[in-house]
């Protein structure tokens, strides 16, 4: 209700008065909160603010992400294991280790006369042989590239796993906020009902409403408590969602909520797509496994060659010179039927990986055009409400008001208004949430924030 409106209401009686004042309240309030331009256009945003230093654990997302990047226990195992894919780059290329070999001839002594003996140099003769095994050409190469690939592609695995998590991590925060918020229209709400029964009681007393109107509101305010109950319950669950994301205990304490970043006014579908095949890590994991099947493939076909072995031997005949001896020794690729097994096997594994990446990629582009009709419709709620349904509900409540206040209408009207009003605004906040949960989904998918 405006000035105009209170001023001619003012000779009335003081429940008049007293609802004319709850009223101005929470016009201004909702002027304040609930009323952007209608016209108003955001440009494109990050979805998560810079990080704050001063800001506490909880009150915006980027606070959240770089605590959850060192504290939360499963990103640590995929970290430590990516770090282990790159540590076989350097032992997957290295020669194989060398051996060495003690032979103890005539240990019995029968040639020369004398007791059986395990001593070297007290037997008819001792040998001293080093063997280096070697990989057939190119074998070592093939190899260490395989690792390589592997590693890579481990890295873009990290990678993926770190954007699930933190889509995990806004989902939780953005819940929180959600709660937060109807927790905030729920004592609003609450605030309202309280002058509404206030109002009704002094008009009860001088004989101008039904005692059934008094007792609708104490009704209403009772169900308004519970319903902030379950609000705090929810509140409490996605605070303790949050804290097992940062390995922390349930209860510890987190921060309110600030203010989300505006959304972006419009995103580009097209352009998510080009964007998502060219910077998506889940579809960089399955091109380097193409790469690491290629490899493998190679590597399968490089066993058809033989490997090698090279030897030296130190003959030490007992009160004779010594000697040396030097040896070349041969694999022979017999078992050919396990090997071409082995290369059907790699093949496979190569056209596998590829089906993988063309899976990967057409799931992507699926999920990116779902989650960007969600947030494109969520938006256009959004506007809606904003410029047609809140202002036609707060018209409604304040015509609604002032015929109550001069006894047109009576107290289940006004009420209905209200509950109306929280709905709408509740419907509001419901569309943002969801227009943020679609914007998460595709920020995850197209690999950057929007």
């Amino acid at each position: 209700m405006n000035s105009s409106n209170a001023g001619t209401h003012r000779p009335h009686a003081p429940a008049s008065l007293l609802v004319a004042s709850l009223l101005a309240v929470a016009m201004s309030a909702h002027a304040q909160d609930l009323s952007p331009p209608l016209a108003q256009t955001f440009p494109v945003a990050p979805a998560v603010a810079a990080a704050n230093p001063a800001a506490p654990l909880g009150a915006d997302i980027a606070g959240l992400l770089e605590h959850a990047r060192s504290t939360n226990p499963a990103f640590a195992a995929q970290r430590a294991e990516t770090a282990a894919a790159r540590e076989r780059i350097a032992s997957a290329g290295a020669l194989p280790d060398p051996n060495v070999q003690v032979e103890l001839m005539d240990f019995t002594n029968e040639m020369r006369g004398g007791g059986t003996t395990l001593v070297p140099g007290r037997v008819g003769e001792t040998r001293y042989r080093f063997i280096q095994p070697l990989p057939g050409w190119g074998k070592r190469d093939l190899q260490s590239r395989t690792a390589a690939a592997k590693a890579e592609q481990a890295a873009a695995g990290l990678d993926a796993a770190w954007l699930d998590l933190a889509m995990t991590i806004k989902q939780a925060w953005l819940r929180y906020y959600a709660a937060d918020r109807e927790a905030a229209l729920a004592r609003e709400s609450l605030a309202l009902l309280g002058g509404l029964e206030e109002a009704t009681l002094a008009r009860y007393r001088q004989g101008l409403a039904p005692q059934q109107a008094v007792l609708r509101a104490q009704r209403e305010i009772t169900s308004q408590r519970l319903a902030q109950v379950g609000i705090e319950q929810r509140r409490r669950g996605a605070a303790a969602a949050l804290n097992g994301l940062l390995a922390r205990a349930p209860h510890a304490p987190l921060a309110a909520p600030a203010e989300p970043p505006a959304l972006p006014a419009a995103l580009d579908l097209p352009g998510l797509v080009e964007r998502a095949r060219s910077r998506n890590p889940a579809l960089a994991a399955d091109e380097r496994g193409i790469e690491a099947a290629r490899l493998e493939r190679e590597r399968t076909w490089a066993d058809r060659y033989p490997d090698y072995s090279i030897g030296l031997t130190n003959n030490r005949p007992r009160g004779e010179d010594q000697s040396w001896d030097l040896m070349f020794e041969v694999m022979i690729p017999l078992q050919q039927s396990a090997r071409r097994a082995r290369e059907r096997e790699a093949a496979h594994m190569l056209t596998a990986a590829d089906a993988k990446r063309e899976a990967t990629g057409a799931r992507l582009a699926g999920e990116l055009g779902a989650a960007w009709a969600n947030y494109t419709s969520s938006q256009e709620s959004q506007r809606l409400i904003r410029a047609t349904l809140l202002p036609q509900a707060q018209a409604t409540r304040d015509a609604t008001r002032a015929a109550f206040e001069t006894g047109r209408a009576d107290f289940d009207a006004v009420l209905e208004t209200e509950r109306q009003l929280v709905d709408t605004r509740m419907s509001q906040l419901q569309s943002e949430v969801e227009a943020r949960m679609a914007l998460f989904e595709i920020e995850k998918l197209v690999g950057e924030a929007l």
